[in-house]
This record gives C-alpha cells, sequence and structure tokens, in this order.
C-alpha cells in the first residue's frame, strides 16, 4: 500500500488509497470475544440475553393488532399460531423509531433509531447489540453473532458498530456451527493466531499512514475520517479479544453440523435453521447477543409446507388491497408466527441453572416498517417475548404520535445489567412494561 506522506509534507491523498484502506476492514465480520480472564470473572451472574429479528418486509398490518388493549385481548388471526405462549409475549402498537423515515433504508435503523436513513448525508449509529457487547461481551466466546436470511451477499444486517459501520451477516448455519465447535489441528490453530496477528499489524500500519490527513481536508471528509479512524479501533479491539480465545477450549458439538439451503425460495426453512443457529448458541452460552435479518425484498415464490404462494414476497408486499395478494402474505405472515412459536417452545425446553433458557432471553421480533404496501415507518408490528417479564398483554400507545421503539431497547439494556440513562432517541424505560 502506498504510504501517505507526513502532516508537513505536501500530498494530494488518491480516493483509492483510501478506498484500499478502507477495505481492510470493511468486508470483515465481527470477529469474537473479550479476554477469557475477564470471562470466567463475570461467570457468576446470571446469563441474560437478547435476541432481534427484523422481517424487513413487514406483517400486514390487519391481521396483526389486537383490537383490545391490556390482558385477555383476542388473539388476532396471525397471532393465532402463539396461542401456546401467549401470556410470555406482549404486542405493541403506536410504537416506532422518531424521525427514522425512508422505507426500506430504514432496516439499517431497526436497532440503531439512526434518523433519516434515505438521507445523502446518512450517518448510522451503533446498534443495540453492539452497544450492549460492549459491556457485556467479554462474558462469552463471541460477543456477539450477526445473522441473515436470504440477504444478498450478506452486506447488510441489523449490526452496526460504535463507528456506524456495518457488519455483514453470517447466512450459512454450518459456518456458525463451526465457530461454535470445530477446532482445527495445531497447524491449523496456528496459522489463524498468524491471521489474527496479522490483522492487527494491518490495522496499524493502515492507522499510521493516515495519521495527519484530517490536517489538510474539509469539514465533511474530517467527518468521514473519523468515523474510519474509530472503526479501524473497533476492528483491533476484536482482534486482540478474537486471539484471546483461540486457546480455550470449545463446547462439546451438539448434534450434527447443519446443511446450508442454497435455494431462496426455501426463505421459511432458512429462517428456522437461524432461529436454530440462535437457541444452539445461547444454549452453549457461546453468546448472548444474536441479531437476524429476514430480507425478503429479493426472495422469490416461497416454498413451504400448505403454502400457495404465487409471487416473490417484496412484489406481495406491495399488495394494493388485492384480496388474493393479502391471501397470500395472510400465510407467510402464519408461518412467520409458526417459526417464533417453535422457536420459543424450544428455548423453554432448554433449562439452565433451574430456569428455562426462554426466561434468561429477550426475543424482539418485528420491523422497521408499519406498512410495506406504503412504505411507512410507524406503527410498527412489534412484539417482545421471554427474559423474565409480565408479558400476556397489548400495550396500546398513541396511533398518530408514536411512543419511541428505544424506549425498550434501555429496558432490554437494563435487563443485560447495562445500566444506562438513555439510548439514541429514548425517553425512558418501556412503559407498561415490568419484570414477573
Amino acid at each position: 500500500m502506498k504510504e501517505f506522506h507526513s502532516p508537513s509534507q505536501t500530498f494530494r491523498p488518491s480516493r483509492r488509497n483510501l478506498l484500499r484502506a478502507a477495505g481492510v476492514f470493511l468486508p470483515l465480520p465481527a470477529l469474537a470475544s473479550l479476554m477469557p480472564a475477564q470471562a470466567r470473572a463475570g461467570a457468576a451472574q446470571t446469563p441474560r440475553r437478547f435476541l432481534a429479528i427484523c422481517n424487513n418486509l413487514s406483517i400486514v398490518p390487519a391481521g396483526f393488532f389486537p383490537t383490545e388493549a391490556g390482558r385477555g385481548y383476542a388473539l388476532t388471526p396471525t397471532l393465532k399460531p402463539l396461542e401456546a405462549h401467549r401470556e410470555d409475549f406482549t404486542v405493541f402498537s403506536g410504537v416506532s423509531h422518531p424521525d427514522v423515515d425512508g422505507g426500506h433504508p430504514a432496516d439499517n435503523c431497526f436497532l440503531t433509531a439512526a434518523p433519516h436513513p434515505a438521507s445523502g448525508g446518512f450517518r448510522n449509529m451503533v446498534s443495540l447489540d453492539q452497544f450492549a457487547a460492549q459491556h457485556i461481551g467479554h462474558l462469552t466466546r463471541f460477543p456477539s453473532i450477526t445473522l441473515g436470511v436470504n440477504q444478498e451477499g450478506g452486506q447488510r444486517s441489523l449490526s452496526w458498530t460504535p463507528g456506524g459501520v456495518l457488519i455483514p451477516c453470517e447466512q450459512r448455519p454450518s459456518a456458525l456451527y463451526a465457530r461454535m465447535f470445530l477446532r482445527g489441528d495445531a497447524e491449523a490453530i496456528r496459522q489463524q493466531l498468524q491471521r489474527l496477528d496479522l490483522g492487527r499489524s494491518v490495522m496499524d500500519a493502515v492507522a499510521e499512514q493516515a495519521k495527519g490527513l484530517d490536517l489538510k481536508l474539509g469539514a465533511r471528509d474530517k467527518e468521514k475520517l473519523d468515523q474510519y479512524f474509530t472503526a479501524v479501533r473497533d476492528l483491533e479491539q476484536r482482534l486482540v479479544k478474537a486471539r484471546s480465545w483461540e486457546d480455550v477450549p470449545r463446547p462439546a458439538a451438539i448434534g450434527k453440523s447443519p446443511t446450508d439451503l442454497s435455494n431462496n425460495k426455501q426463505f421459511m426453512a432458512k429462517t428456522k435453521l437461524m432461529y436454530e443457529m440462535s437457541r444452539l448458541a445461547f444454549e452453549t452460552d457461546s453468546t448472548r447477543l444474536i441479531t437476524i435479518m429476514l430480507d425478503g425484498v429479493s426472495t422469490p415464490p416461497m416454498d413451504f409446507e400448505g403454502a400457495e404462494i404465487k409471487d416473490g414476497y417484496h412484489n406481495l408486499s406491495h399488495h394494493g388491497h388485492s384480496e388474493d395478494k393479502l391471501a397470500q402474505l395472510a400465510q407467510i405472515d402464519a408461518e412467520h408466527m409458526k417459526l417464533l412459536s417453535g422457536l420459543f417452545s424450544s428455548l423453554k425446553a432448554s433449562k439452565e441453572d433451574g430456569e428455562t433458557l426462554f426466561d434468561r432471553t429477550m426475543v424482539l421480533f418485528g420491523s422497521n416498517m408499519g406498512d410495506a404496501n406504503s412504505h411507512v415507518t410507524t406503527n410498527l408490528p412489534l412484539l417482545f417475548a421471554g427474559g423474565g417479564f409480565q408479558h400476556g398483554q397489548h400495550l396500546v400507545f398513541d396511533k398518530e404520535h408514536n411512543y419511541p421503539l428505544p424506549n425498550l431497547f434501555v429496558s432490554v439494556l437494563h435487563r443485560l445489567g447495562v445500566n444506562v440513562e438513555k439510548f439514541a432517541s429514548s425517553t425512558g424505560t418501556m412503559r407498561g412494561l415490568s419484570l414477573g
């Protein structure tokens, strides 16, 4: 890589050099964890976990939202598959992210609440999972795990670093299984440690070469450079933490490595696999923070048991009140709830120190759009389950002037043991939600 001149010299940094430097870190996934010694120090604490799932094509509102508030509400057709768990989740109405607009780009902000994602100067902020990972990530091998379904190239996800840089999602269950359970021979381990050391040295070199650039750049370029430096520092920390776990034995493998599904028509089967892998990651305490983006934008007509789906998911979401398209969407929405019900059941079946995994795991399922047909980003369909909270209710807020979703994020952070007063555009904790 061509070196930059020192600040005292005349230079003209090329866009090519900056892009090459950025390429060192932008494609890399979240790498691993904090120090094992720190993990041992926090081992006595009760494990608390969080799983966030975003379906970026939403749920048809008419079939999702109950008509009654409070407890004892009648389950809607969409929620009916969750009947066995009705006392274990809360439905929210009238909740959204303040100033998060723009339709599809809003999925970038599902866990960040950064305003105006479709604007030209948009810069994202840290996502909830990554903020939490800064505080509790040292307790597990992987501070967080970022997953996706039908995401083209994995280059979109729900997870963003403190510098506002995307963490690409993993879409192959087999790769996640290997990371959790499989350990190579001595030579493979040596090579992995060498790669980690080399990665850190590259980060150091890139940062050193770019020193002093802010003395020669305009205000907007300085902001971009600051974002770049933040990302470099973040990855350096991840590399150090990843290296520290390489000598720590992995948990004993559970079951067999899953078979990856390559056909995007198998959207629901892929989703089920990711739910199973999430449960496995929590069960082995490999991580306590997982995000899953369910990306329907490029999903062809789905193929799942009992379905009669004739059109692609994105086209169906723009139903224009067509009865035929709404009927197909109703099948898709119900299948989402069936899979979620299966996830809840599997978390309840897993025991940890006398409690169920479900009692120790908060699950947020929702969307960045309230109605995909019109691309509105208000009144989001949201469902929050588990974690030891009092559930079985429909919390209704103002549908014209929505209640801030980041208030729920503060409640999640508190349950994880992260005692902050504010996250993004929050105004407090989630009103009406309390521990059991």
